[in-house]
């Protein structure tokens, strides 16, 4: 590696010179003192460590290998991000950036390379070629480097929010990683085009809680949920299946917290991990192992959806709520258990043993509440549908202020975690807390959303719900690679709009969820029909999925079917645990007025109120055996 050359010749000296008045301000890689000037930091021979150790407690592979590491922390305080990536064989450089959707085009990077002589590090962005140029506004700013015997580590630090129309506002949910390793010196930057270097991608929440974690109680268990050392199939995607039993005649507890459990040297391709409880109706489940796409597996599994635990690469450990718990185990509950794990295998890699899982901490002391989980969004119903070749298209399920006034307690429900999820078309989910018809508080929100990255998410601060409010669940899709609708449904090229709450105290309200009234969709076909010249409208005695299907999809008909959406009456889904609906009339319900939309608050670089100064960003213990 030629990261910190020593022998400078004349013609060097004068190069680094000419490059310090091209660019105004160089900053040395080896005195560290870093200027938001324009311009790279300069590699040094003897790099010098940061003052006091910043604490990195979030850790992820990036590449399927595991040479590459990253490892971070935040300062809300600040509004700062604290990035270290760690390489176990550094040649000339490497990429670390951040898109929309992992694109390696119009992507905000920065950079770390050498030109056979020197280092630099700088802030830059690809164009819609994937040509890479420095930045003119330097946003990165180098707190370290480092050679150990480990191999090579960065240690930088970024605001959320730059103001850099190049750059990536860093916010709450998902953030699509690109990275890249340079094999071979450039001249400059100018010549680096990211689709001519190894680059991939990774998924990643790098804004967590930092609220801290609550104890454990003294008689906690633990149950691990694993896989029964299977050998990982040499194919780059697997869903396995395996079905697991509780203890015979296990009283009720709670579960208090989970955690991964991945088998040693599968870190890099064990992607995420799901625990699904089957219905309590079913007496027997069969014992399966195997592709959750297996035409063998029973197709009872299907009914194992209620979601115990939900983990992926980069996430810590899971706790609930000091006084509350999930139930697990007891006459209410079932003795059967799905794990679903995810294996992102595309290096091929053959003969692999896995055995991995997730760890419940559960106690039979019971806690004060009882969590639960609500699902709220639209309903599965090809009534809603995402018309083709749509770049932003929106539906929003409902949650009324009748449907909570009705089922929920006077002092109302705490959520304090949620799980958001579409298929494949999904590009973004917000749910909303509207009270009063004034959007009050965000329960969640994800505007980069992948459905291959799906984990239950802590939120900041709980969101209290009372009887009364309404909550919105608004879902973007885009379809431009597609020439059909798309409908709402279970199939993966099918569409959903969920948002998982995990709340307590636990309530009968299980489902509160809408969909447009079936009547005034009718309505539509028969005025697109008229509209298009076409026969008469056989409404009702062909599937709305054909009707949909039937139709000439031009801007017109996805205009009309968008206003369709916003204003016309829905039929609300108000379920109770036992599937009924709650007492009342659900049908053909006027749609929850919003009259006041929440405000983005502004960040420090917007002349915005400044964050309060903190020397450190927020404390947590580092792993055991954790060295920055």
């Amino acid at each position: 590696m030629r990261l910190f050359n020593k022998d400078l010749r004349l013609q060097d000296v004068t190069l680094m010179y000419l490059t310090v008045l091209a660019t105004l301000v160089v900053i040395l890689v080896a005195s560290y003192q870093v200027d938001p000037a324009a311009s790279p930091s300069r590699g040094g021979s003897t790099p010098t460590s940061t003052s006091t150790p910043v604490q990195l407690p979030y850790h992820m592979p990036l590449d399927p290998r595991g040479h590459l590491q990253l490892s971070w922390n935040i300062s809300y305080p600040l509004q700062e991000l604290y990035l270290e990536v760690r390489c176990s064989e550094m040649k000339h450089g490497l990429v670390l950036g951040m898109s929309d959707r992992g694109e390696l085009t119009n992507a905000d990077l920065v950079v770390l390379w050498d030109d056979g002589h020197q280092s630099f590090f700088g802030d830059a962005w690809s164009d819609s070629q994937g040509h890479v140029s420095l930045d003119s506004q330097q946003d990165y700013q180098l707190m370290d480097t480092r050679q150990t015997p480990e191999g090579f580590s960065l240690l930088f630090k970024r605001p959320f929010s730059t103001c850099d129309p190049r750059d990536y506002i860093i916010e709450e949910g998902t953030v699509h990683l690109i990275y890249g390793v340079l094999d071979q010196p450039i001249r400059s930057l100018q010549q680096l085009n990211l689709s001519q270097i190894e680059t991939g991608v990774q998924r990643a929440l790098l804004l967590r809680p930092d609220t801290p974690s609550p104890s454990l109680p003294r008689d906690v268990q633990t149950l691990e949920v694993r896989t029964p050392d299977i050998t990982i199939p040499t194919q780059e995607t697997t869903y396995w299946c395996h079905i697991f039993q509780l203890p015979p005649n296990m009283p009720k507890n709670h579960i208090v917290m989970y955690e991964s459990v991945v088998t040693p040297g599968n870190e890099a391709i064990v992607h995420h991990m799901e625990v699904f409880e089957c219905s309590p109706e079913m007496s027997t489940v069969p014992q399966y192992s195997g592709s959750c796409d297996s035409k063998m597996k029973p197709a009872s599994l299907n009914y194992c959806r209620h979601v115990l635990a939900a983990w992926a690469m980069g996430a810590k450990s899971f706790y609930y709520p000091a006084d509350a718990g999930l139930p697990l185990g007891g006459p209410a509950s079932s003795r059967f258990l799905r794990l679903e794990v995810h294996y992102h295998n595309p290096l091929l890699i053959s003969g692999r043993k896995d055995n991995s899982g997730v760890r419940l901490y559960h106690t039979p002391s019971l806690r004060r509440y009882d969590a639960g989980i609500m699902e709220l969004g639209l309903v599965y119903t090809p009534v809603m549908a995402i018309p083709p070749r749509e770049q932003n298209f929106h539906l929003t399920g409902f949650c009324t202020s009748k449907c909570t006034q009705t089922a929920l307690p006077p002092g109302g429900i705490n959520i304090f975690a949620s799980q958001l999820h579409t298929h494949l078309a999904g590009r973004g989910v917000r749910t909303v807390l509207v009270r009063g018809g004034r959007e009050v508080k965000v329960v969640q929100e994800d505007k980069h959303f992948s459905t291959h990255y799906q984990i239950i998410r802590m939120l900041r601060k709980m969101v209290t719900v009372l009887p009364g409010d309404v909550l919105l669940t608004k879902c973007t899709y885009n379809t431009e690679d597609r020439s059909q609708p798309t409908v709402g449904g279970f199939g993966i090229m099918e569409e959903m709009c969920v948002n998982y709450v995990h709340y307590y105290p636990r309530t009968q309200l299980e489902l509160c969820k809408s969909n447009v009234d079936p009547g005034y969709l009718q309505k539509y076909f028969s005025f697109i029909n008229r509209f298009q010249g076409g026969d008469v409208c056989s409404c009702g005695q062909t599937s709305v999925t054909d009707q949909f299907s039937s139709l000439s999809w031009d801007s017109f008909s996805g205009e009309v079917l968008n206003s369709l959406y916003n204003t016309a009456p829905i039929s609300m889904a108000c379920n109770q645990s036992s599937a009924k609906l709650f007492p009342g009339d659900w049908e053909r319900q006027e749609l929850p007025v919003v009259t006041s939309q929440l405000q983005r608050p502004r960040y420090p670089c917007e002349g915005g109120k400044l964050p309060s100064q903190s020397s450190e960003p927020t404390v947590v213990q580092p792993d055991r055996g954790e060295e920055v």
